[in-house]
């Protein structure tokens, strides 16, 4: 049995193309990401990658709807999220294909 700690883990990121990873693969990504209230992350989006997030606990707003414990926000490629943390939040994200540098801003510009 292999046991690791998610704080050990790429922002959170323990399945993927990450190093550590639990499982090294390229065809998804999974993480557990904690985020207090008040972070924010700029608009951006994926071009090839389907990206699942499930709210485990908290409230967000993406694209200025909210989002609380129990809703799963499916993003396709090519569509822009930006990402508000309204209160302490713990999301679950699926990433279907693994790309690691596949995070655009609004320019078209890499963020990876």
């Amino acid at each position: 049995m292999n046991v690791a700690r998610l704080e050990e883990m790429t922002k959170g990121w323990f399945v993927g193309d990450f190093a550590p990873s639990l499982l090294k693969t390229r065809e998804v990504e999974v993480a557990v990401k904690h985020y207090q209230a008040g972070d924010y992350e700029l608009p951006h989006m994926h071009k090839i990658a389907t990206e699942l997030t499930i709210i485990v606990s908290g409230e967000v707003e993406m694209n200025g709807v909210r989002y609380a414990k129990g809703d799963i926000v499916v993003i396709e490629p090519g569509e822009y999220t930006d990402f508000r943390v309204l209160s302490d939040t713990v999301t679950t994200v699926v990433k279907v294909p693994g790309a690691v540098h596949d995070k655009y801003d609004v320019d078209g510009d890499s963020l990876c």
